[in-house]
């Protein structure tokens, strides 16, 4: 079904522009990528390992999806998962979730839940063959896959693949053309905005795979024009929710409208449910109640306000402080007032008494402050049971390679300190 879609979209107008890649700065055309796909070897066995950089990772997807085979995506230099047994035949997808939770998971997809992540994308996002996407990110996160390699397989929306994430090769891959789409993540956008290489060519700015900081919208706004749009999403559902407004958004919680296709509603728990044809299959091998039927339970918690949504933290990270639930975002937000602190990262620890954790904030500062002076400045502002009582500043909160950082980790990594001699 994927690889009659394709075909559509090269019969629709074959000459026209459908990949450039900064890499080898080589062009194809629509009729140029079928018939390099065409002659792609799928190799044995029942899935393609898309693993490949640049043009290489298109053409491995198109042969799996000429042969039938269940394309796996996976970043340069992954190791190949062990799968004991392969999925149904309507299975045509294999996800890897990004594990900042827990160990990584596959998630099975048929092509119809594939395509209708792509239109749901296309059509809440307006965009569209006459805009060209600008790719930066990874191919084969399940972002990049939703938002540059199915528009342009399937919607015939030229790709501009840029060399790197580096602002000079960004800069050139988007001068391909003279309005282009670009999605990334917020780290790149900071790094992009202080190179000075966003200019209003950006027709559409997209941020995802981790939290867009409204101070750094606001900024790219003041000083560019350009409005970045936030962008929700999951591996196991794709698309979410979309911000579709045409000025900064006036807080970092407020995620976006649900895009056109999907039904996002808040469960007794305080989560996010997602309905949509896009939603995963299953997770594989072994499924979940979670995922399944069309239906996404997530681990966010979240509220849904006149058609907005708007996220409140995930509920694995929640702290617990005498029986009380503490949500860390809710603390960041409120250090973050501070006029010193550039970065924070709350989470909680065990303590001695079991009922109780104690709550640790990692900061980066842009001037020395005191603790003493952070807790005074915080006094005001948070009741007592919500004050951090372990503060860490440290050089850099850095992100992963997919945008995100994970509390998980931070925790791990305090507790290995206390345990040091």
């Amino acid at each position: 079904m994927l690889y009659e879609r394709w075909l559509e979209t090269v019969d629709t107008d074959p000459h026209r522009l459908a990949l450039w890649d900064g890499a080898s700065d080589r062009n194809w055309t629509f009729a140029e990528l079928a018939e390099a796909a065409a002659r792609t070897p799928a190799g044995n066995g029942p899935c393609v390992f898309a693993n490949a950089r640049g043009s290489a990772f298109l053409l491995s997807v198109l042969a799996g999806w000429r042969e039938g085979k269940v394309v796996v995506p996976l970043e340069p230099g992954q190791l190949l998962p062990k799968i004991a047994a392969w999925p149904g035949k309507q299975i045509v997808h294999l996800k890897s979730t990004s594990a900042t939770t827990g160990a990584p998971r596959m998630i099975a997809f048929t092509a119809d839940q594939l395509a209708a992540d792509c239109e749901h994308i296309v059509a809440s996002m307006g965009l569209k063959p006459a805009l060209p996407n600008v790719g930066a990110i990874s191919l084969a996160h399940s972002y990049g896959f939703s938002n540059l390699v199915l528009p342009c397989l399937l919607k015939g929306i030229p790709l501009l693949l840029a060399a790197s994430g580096l602002p000079e090769s960004v800069r050139i891959a988007a001068e391909q053309a003279p309005s282009v789409a670009l999605p990334a993540v917020p780290a790149l956008w900071k790094a992009w905005l202080d190179a000075g290489i966003v200019t209003r060519r950006v027709e559409i700015a997209i941020s995802a795979g981790a939290p867009l900081p409204a101070s750094l919208e606001r900024a790219a706004f003041e000083s560019t024009g350009v409005k970045i749009h936030n962008f929700y999403g999951s591996s196991e559902c794709g698309g979410i929710a979309y911000d579709q407004t045409a000025e900064p958004r006036p807080e970092a919680s407020l995620a976006g409208s649900p895009l056109t296709g999907v039904t996002v509603r808040v469960e007794s728990d305080g989560c996010l449910t997602v309905q949509s044809g896009a939603v995963g299959n299953t997770y594989w091998p072994d499924s979940d109640p979670a995922l399944g039927d069309g239906v996404f339970h997530s681990g966010d918690l979240g509220e849904v306000r006149d058609g907005l949504v708007y996220l409140r933290g995930r509920a694995c990270d929640r702290i617990n402080v005498a029986g009380r639930k503490l949500v860390p975002e809710e603390v960041e937000r409120v250090i973050s007032l501070h006029p010193a602190v550039k970065d924070c990262l709350v989470f909680g620890v065990p303590s001695d008494n079991l009922r109780n954790e104690t709550i640790v904030a990692c900061l980066t500062l842009s001037s020395d402050v005191a603790p003493s002076e952070l807790t005074e400045f915080l006094q005001s502002r948070l009741p007592p049971w919500q004050m951090p009582r372990e503060w860490r500043v440290l050089d850099s909160l850095g992100v992963n390679q997919r945008g995100k950082r994970s509390r998980s980790e931070w925790r791990q990594r305090y507790l290995g300190e206390l345990q040091k001699p």
